[in-house]
Order: structure tokens, then sequence, then C-alpha cells
């Protein structure tokens, strides 16, 4: 029987917006489990180093899966890290952890690291981008013709596939209560304290893990680039592969995520096994 695929969202993008990409797997065999969004649960709030996200993703495997059930994490951008860091805690729910499978989810380490902190630390990262964007960003559309018609027009989400897109506009807006018209499900002030929190530990909080890893990068990703792409490459080792798109191609192009992807599990699968650190 194939592992459990246990999928962490981006920064912003509910899972749902997932959904061909999750198609993909299931066709293949795999079982997907996803936690609809991260960080609006009042017992998880955003906070340094994401801990408390990482604390999120193990309570929502440790209700949805058996502690010995085999499992592989899987994570876009933010998900990844957070997969990463679940998967080198000492916990239950990933004694039975595969490896762990990030797409464009760069390794921040060295001096790129100590900039973080120190930006972090004198308040930088939250008035800067991309936390001071995502805060003034546009959370309300009148109607389904003005959303479709906003994000349409955009040059970002033309390089979506067009299911992807829509899956976005279905799943990632809801009614608004109190003013009518569609709102972001996703909130823009946790969007932008997730992006003010980013970890600058990520050494020290990943020094544990024992489960291999694989990463697949965006040729194009800028924010491969700042985060650092040798020293990701470093820590990745041999399951480390490139793909034609930005840090969104698993939008741009889910049919070829899906298939580099596969190819990765398997090598995870083979790879992996039982968690056996010490007490």
């Amino acid at each position: 029987m194939k592992p459990t695929l246990v999928f962490a969202h981006a920064n912003s993008y509910p899972a749902a917006c997932y959904r061909r990409l999750f198609a993909h797997w299931q066709a293949a065999g795999y079982r997907v489990l996803a936690l609809p969004q991260f960080g609006h649960h009042p017992d998880h709030p955003v906070d340094r180093n994401w801990q408390s996200l990482v604390d999120e993703l193990l309570a929502f495997m440790t209700a949805e899966l058996d502690p010995d059930a085999p499992r592989i994490l899987v994570g876009h951008s933010l998900g990844g890290l957070l997969s990463l860091m679940a998967a080198a805690r000492r916990h239950q729910a990933v004694q039975a952890v595969q490896g762990v499978l990030m797409l464009d989810s760069p390794y921040v380490s060295g001096w790129r690291a100590t900039l973080l902190r120190l930006a972090q630390l004198s308040g930088r990262t939250q008035r800067q981008p991309p936390a001071s964007v995502a805060r003034q960003r546009r959370a309300h559309w009148p109607d389904t013709d003005a959303l479709q018609a906003h994000f349409s027009a955009k040059p970002l989400f033309q390089a979506w596939h067009p299911e992807v897109l829509q899956d976005y506009l279905h799943h990632g807006f809801e009614p608004d209560p109190q003013r009518g018209g569609l709102r972001l499900v996703f909130r823009p002030e946790v969007e932008a304290q997730i992006y003010a929190t980013v970890p600058a530990e990520l050494p020290r909080l990943t020094a544990a893990l024992t489960r291999p890893m694989a990463f697949i990068a965006g040729q194009h990703s800028r924010e491969m680039r700042m985060g650092g792409i040798q020293a990701t490459r470093r820590r990745v080792g041999a399951l480390y592969r490139e793909i034609e798109g930005s840090h969104l191609f698993p939008f741009e192009h889910p049919d070829r995520t899906a298939a580099l992807s596969l190819e990765l599990l398997r090598a995870l699968s083979e790879a992996g096994g039982p968690d056996r650190r010490p007490g």
C-alpha cells in the first residue's frame, strides 16, 4: 500500500487550489490529506519561526491518521517548510514519515538567515514587502463577475492553468456577511504575519531530521534566488530537481508538477522507513 500524502499549502492559497495536482496523485493510488488553511485557528496563531503552525500540522495528522500509518509530507513554499520542521520533531505524528517533498520552499541559512533575523528584530519584515503588500491587499469584491474580471486581467494569474485559476476563484473566496459580495478566505493580516515571521533558524529547527528529502524548484523562481539555491541544494542532496515555471509552478504547470513529483515520491518511499531516533 502506498503512503498517505499529507499536503501543506503555500501562504494565502488554500489547499483546495491544488485540486488538479491532488487528482493526479490520487489517480496514481495515493490518499491525499490536506488542512484547508493554516494560521486561522485561534489555537494556532502565527508566531516566530512558525512553530505554532508546525503544531497545527502535527495536530491535523494526529487527528486524521493512525500513528503507524506510513506517510510522506508534501508542501509548497510555506507548506514545505512546515513539513520539514514537523518531520524533525519528536512527535508520534511523524514516527511513520517516509520523507519530505518540498515544492519551492527555500532553505534559508548562513548569512541570509543572519540578515533575516536582524530584519525581524528591527521590525523591518513587518513594515516592508511582502508583508506590507499583503496587508494592503484588496480583500472584497461586489460579485463573482467582478472577481473573475479582476484576476483574469492580472499577468500573474494569466500564467496559471485555467482549471487552477477557477479552483482559486471558487475556493479562495466566501460571502462577506457584513458588506455583502465576496471576500478573501485567507485573511490578509494572517498572510502578512506569515511573511513577517519566516523561519530564520532552519538549521537548528531541522537538525534532528532523519528522513530523506526531495525538492522541486521553479527555474524562474525569484523566491529561490533570494532564499539561496545552493544552500537549498546542499541541504536536500540528490533528490533536487528543477521545473519550468515561477515560485507558483504548481499552479502554472500542475500536470508537469504531478509527473515529476510522482517520480520523487517513489524515490522517497524506497529510501524512507520507520523513524529510528532513540526515545
